[in-house]
């Protein structure tokens, strides 16, 4: 199976993290790919913060304060985060973390679960093990039993928690940490709402089903239908990365492709987005254009508005996700235990581009 750009670009920040400084070269060796893709993903998540880069080497980001930034109550503070990604819808979230904590003088260390949930508590151990004395936590959950298989853990860590973009199961001994997460419901509703104030019908929905912002999408799905007093098209058809599976991604390209020369649909819904770049590539090839026969919003807004046609998106906020939560966990390590957990949520925003086209007359 051949390597995503997004797990290259993770191994690469771990060999990174891990020697403190390397040459591209000896990365791209290190990696098995050229010097010249390494030097893009270089520039790429230099680009991002997640690396420094000076002439040919590359090192892990220091740790400093923001210009301006003042000693507070995070002053000399440890905090520890744990990602399932350093890469694509994290980049921000962690980006927006590092930042809350320069600003509070606290020095932030990051690990990488790679999506592997069974890992987890490893890897939070060792932030602990680096002086952590508080921790943002992601965990790697992808499917919807893995909160109850690896989630157990978080509610007995011995140091104030705050879980991010994740939500537990109501009642549960996790559902009573501090959490910071994106309404994804919302999101799905403004997307919804938007494509039938333009005229069109119910939008069908193309999803991945792999991540909890994937899970919360589809059920986002049903009650934004519900909400507007609409039914789906058909049933939802489900997405696969085109990389990892091009069998299943162009059944379901040609599963879209069916419902829009059916009349079954006019609009879509597409998680996340480059799924729907590649969505719309591909269905041009088929004859299909957007927004000419099919208005079209995609769900993360990573890279939307560089496809051809700038697609309109919905923008969980991500780097406030972060700035919130590192915020949240340096005034609960400030306050103490006996202060009121807190429950913050986030609503995306809906940025209209080209995708959807004039509303219909």
């Amino acid at each position: 199976m051949r390597e995503t750009a997004a797990e290259r670009h993770d191994r690469l920040l771990g060999l990174v993290r891990e020697r403190g400084s390397a040459r591209v070269s000896d990365l791209a060796s290190q990696l098995g790919v050229s010097p010249v893709t390494v030097r893009r993903d270089v520039e790429e998540l230099a680009g991002r913060g997640l690396l420094d880069r000076v002439h040919g080497s590359v090192s892990w980001p220091q740790d400093h304060a923001a210009p301006g930034a003042t000693a507070g109550a995070g002053s000399g503070l440890v905090l520890g985060m744990l990602a399932p990604s350093a890469t694509y819808y994290f980049a921000e979230v962690i980006r927006g973390a590092h930042e809350a904590a320069a600003r509070a003088g606290a020095r932030l260390i990051l690990r990488i679960s790679d999506y592997r949930p069974e890992e987890d508590h490893a890897r939070t151990e060792g932030l602990l093990s680096a002086g952590a004395e508080g921790l943002l936590i992601a965990p790697g959950w992808q499917h919807p039993g893995d909160p109850a298989a690896f989630g157990d853990w978080i509610a007995s860590l011995p140091v104030p928690t705050v879980l991010l973009e994740r939500r537990p199961v109501a009642g549960s001994r996790l559902d009573g940490l501090d959490r910071v997460c994106s309404d994804h419901a919302h999101g799905v509703l403004l997307a919804v709402r938007h494509l039938v104030e333009l005229g069109y019908g119910a939008p069908l929905l193309m999803a991945r089903a792999d991540s909890p912002t994937a899970i919360a999408v589809r059920s986002g799905y049903a009650e934004a239908l519900s909400v507007l007093g609409l039914r789906a098209p058909q049933d939802v058809i489900d997405s696969v990365p085109a990389e990892l599976a091009p069998d299943a991604f162009e059944a379901a390209v040609q599963a879209l492709r069916e419902a829009v020369v059916s009349g079954v649909a006019t609009a879509a819904l597409i998680h996340n987005d480059v799924d729907a770049i590649q969505v719309v590539q591909r269905l041009a090839e088929l004859g299909v254009r957007v927004p000419d026969d099919l208005a079209l919003i995609a769900y993360d807004d990573e890279v939307a508005a560089l496809a051809d046609t700038p697609l309109t998106a919905v923008a969980p906020p991500k780097r406030d996700v972060g700035r919130h939560a590192t915020e949240l966990l340096v005034e609960r390590l400030g306050e103490g235990e006996g202060a009121p957990r807190r429950h913050l949520t986030l609503l995306p925003q809906l940025r209209v581009r080209d995708s959807c086209g004039s509303p219909l007359p």
